[in-house]
C-alpha cells in the first residue's frame, strides 16, 4: 500500500505540473534514476511513475534520451488497456470471422486497413523486377535446379551480415531459408512441440500464429502484455510452470506495435533457458523501427542456442516472394530434417534475387524511406482518429511496424463495425481475431502501411462516423 501511495503521489504531482503548464510541451523530465535518488524511492517505483504518466498520454519516452512532455496529437489520446487474459490454455479460434477478414486479400475495390503488409506503392517494384532478371541469367540452368537444403548461400550471408546491427553475430551456417516467416514458425513449432503441448503467446497476438498453433493440436496460453513495454514478466512467472514452448514478437508486435526493452528481453531469455523452455522469436517487423537504431532481439542474449530466431522480407520488401529464414540454435538438425520432408528446397530465383538486392545499398535506402513513411502515417492516422472517432477512443503507441491498435469505449462491437464498414468498401481487423478468448470485442487493428492521401483520410472519417453511429443507434 505504501509503494502504491508513493507511486501515485509522484505521478499526480508531475501530472499536475504538466496540466497547469509549469512543465512545457517538449520539456525533458527528471530521469528515473534521479527521481529514485532524490526522493529515496526504488527504481521500480520510479519506473511505475513514468509508466502511469505515459498511460495518461502526458509524457513520451525517447530511447537513451529520457522522458519528455508530450506534444503530438497522438499522445493526447489515451493508451489501450493492458491485456489481462484468463490464465487457462485453450485451442478454440474464431474461424468464421478470421476467414472473412482474410478473404479480402487482393480486393482492389476495398480500402484494406485489415491486412498488415505495406502497399505495393511503397515498395521498390521496378528494382526487384531487375533483380529477378539478373538472377535468371546468373544462376546455373536459369535457376531451375534445386537449392541446397539449407538455402541460398548469398542470401544467408546477407542475413548473417545484417544480424550485426542487432548484435546477433550470426554466421551463414547458422541460418536456414524458408518460404516466408509462417513457414519458419511452422517448422519451429513442429521441431520443439508435440500435440497437446501448451505454448505461451502474447495477448493480443497475430491471428496467423493462433491458427497455426491450433492446427498443430497445441493449447494456447495467452500472456498478459503492456501496450508500451510488452510482455508482463511478473504475470508470466505465475504461469511458467504450465508452458512447454513460447512464441514471442518482441519487436513491434502486431497489433500493438510495442518494443520490449532490452533488459526485459534479456531477463526473459534467461528465465526460459533456466526452465528449459524453447523460445521461438518472430522478428518479422524488426527492421521497421521509428527510432534511429534497430532494436536488439531476444536472440541477441541467447548463449545456449535456446532461441529460434525467425524473420522474412514479407513486411519490408515483397510479401508475395515468400522469403523467410530461421536461426534455429541447437535445433538446427531437427529444422533441416523437417524442411527436407515438407518443402525440400526454397525458390532458387527469388532467393538469389533477394540476396542480390540485400547486397546492394538499395535495401537500406528503401528501408529508410519505408520507416519514415510508416512513422508519418502513424501520426496522420492518430490525428484523424482524434478528429473523427468517438470521444474516449484509445490508440497504441507503435514504436515501429505496420499496426495501430484502436480501443473504443462503450458498447461498440468491432465485429458489427466490420460488417457495416465492408458495405462501405472498408475492411478492418476486429480485435476478436487476435485472441482465442472472449476479449477485445471493442478493439480493432488498422494497417498504417497504406499511402496517405485525401481519400484515405476520408475513409478513416467514414469509419469514425460508423463507430459513432453504433453508439447511438443501429446503422441501416
Amino acid at each position: 500500500m505504501k509503494k502504491d501511495f508513493l507511486y501515485n503521489e509522484f505521478a499526480d504531482n508531475i501530472a499536475d505540473k504538466i496540466k497547469s503548464g509549469v512543465l512545457k510541451t517538449g520539456e525533458k523530465l527528471i530521469s528515473i534514476r534521479n527521481l529514485s535518488k532524490e526522493h529515496g524511492i526504488s527504481i521500480n517505483t520510479a519506473k511505475r511513475v513514468f509508466l502511469e504518466l505515459e498511460s495518461q498520454s502526458l509524457v513520451h519516452s525517447k530511447p537513451k534520451s529520457g522522458y519528455f512532455v508530450s506534444s503530438l496529437t497522438s499522445f493526447k489520446l489515451p493508451l489501450p488497456t493492458a491485456s489481462q487474459p484468463v490464465p487457462i490454455a485453450n485451442n478454440k479460434e474464431p474461424d468464421e470471422l478470421m476467414n472473412a477478414v482474410y478473404s479480402t486479400m487482393g480486393r482492389e475495390d476495398l480500402t484494406l486497413f485489415s491486412l498488415g503488409v505495406p502497399s505495393g506503392n511503397l515498395l521498390p517494384l521496378s528494382k526487384l523486377k531487375k533483380e529477378i532478371i539478373r538472377a535468371t541469367k546468373s544462376l546455373h540452368d536459369g535457376g531451375t535446379e534445386y537449392e541446397p537444403i539449407q538455402g541460398n548461400l548469398k542470401l544467408r550471408r546477407m542475413i548473417a551480415a545484417r544480424s550485426l546491427t542487432w548484435e546477433g553475430n550470426l554466421t551463414d551456417n547458422e541460418i536456414i531459408t524458408t518460404s516466408g516467416c509462417m513457414h519458419a514458425l511452422t517448422l519451429c513449432l513442429m521441431a520443439v512441440t508435440k500435440p497437446g503441448d501448451t505454448i505461451g503467446i502474447e495477448s493480443p497476438s497475430y491471428p496467423g500464429i493462433l491458427q497455426l498453433a491450433t492446427s498443430l493440436g497445441l493449447r494456447v496460453l495467452e500472456l498478459a502484455t503492456h501496450p508500451i513495454t510488452g510482455l508482463d514478466i511478473v504475470a508470466f512467472k505465475k504461469v511458467i510452470h504450465q508452458i512447454d514452448t513460447c512464441i514471442l514478437v518482441p519487436n513491434f508486435n502486431t497489433p500493438l506495435g510495442y518494443c520490449m526493452p532490452d533488459e526485459k528481453k534479456q531477463q526473459f531469455v534467461g528465465l526460459l533457458a533456466k526452465n528449459n523452455i524453447p523460445l521461438i522469436e518472430d522478428d518479422t517487423y524488426g527492421e521497421l523501427y521509428f527510432d534511429t537504431k534497430r532494436p536488439k532481439c531476444c536472440k541477441s542474449f541467447d548463449t545456449e542456442g535456446n532461441v529460434l530466431w525467425c524473420g522474412s522480407i514479407s513486411k519490408t520488401l515483397a510479401p508475395g516472394y515468400r522469403v523467410g529464414w530461421i536461426a534455429p540454435g541447437k535445433y538446427k538438425k531437427e529444422i533441416l530434417k523437417l524442411k527436407l520432408i515438407h518443402s525440400l528446397s526454397s525458390t532458387s530465383i527469388i532467393n538469389e534475387a533477394v540476396g542480390n538486392f540485400l547486397m546492394t545499398g538499395k535495401y537500406e535506402k528503401h528501408l529508410r524511406y519505408l520507416r519514415k513513411t510508416l512513422q508519418n502515417n502513424y501520426q496522420k492516422y492518430s490525428e484523424a482518429i482524434a478528429l473523427y472517432f468517438p470521444a474516449g477512443t484509445k490508440i497504441s503507441r507503435p514504436q515501429g511496424g505496420l499496426s495501430l491498435w484502436v480501443e473504443f469505449v462503450g458498447e461498440i462491437d468491432t465485429r458489427v463495425l466490420y460488417d457495416y464498414a465492408l458495405k462501405r468498401k472498408i475492411s478492418i481487423s476486429p480485435g476478436r481475431i487476435f485472441t482465442l478468448q472472449n476479449q477485445f470485442d471493442n478493439c480493432m487493428r488498422l494497417c498504417i502501411g497504406l499511402p496517405w492521401n485525401d481519400k484515405l483520410e476520408l475513409k478513416l472519417k467514414e469509419l469514425g462516423s460508423l463507430a459513432k453511429a453504433l453508439i447511438n443507434k443501429p446503422i441501416v
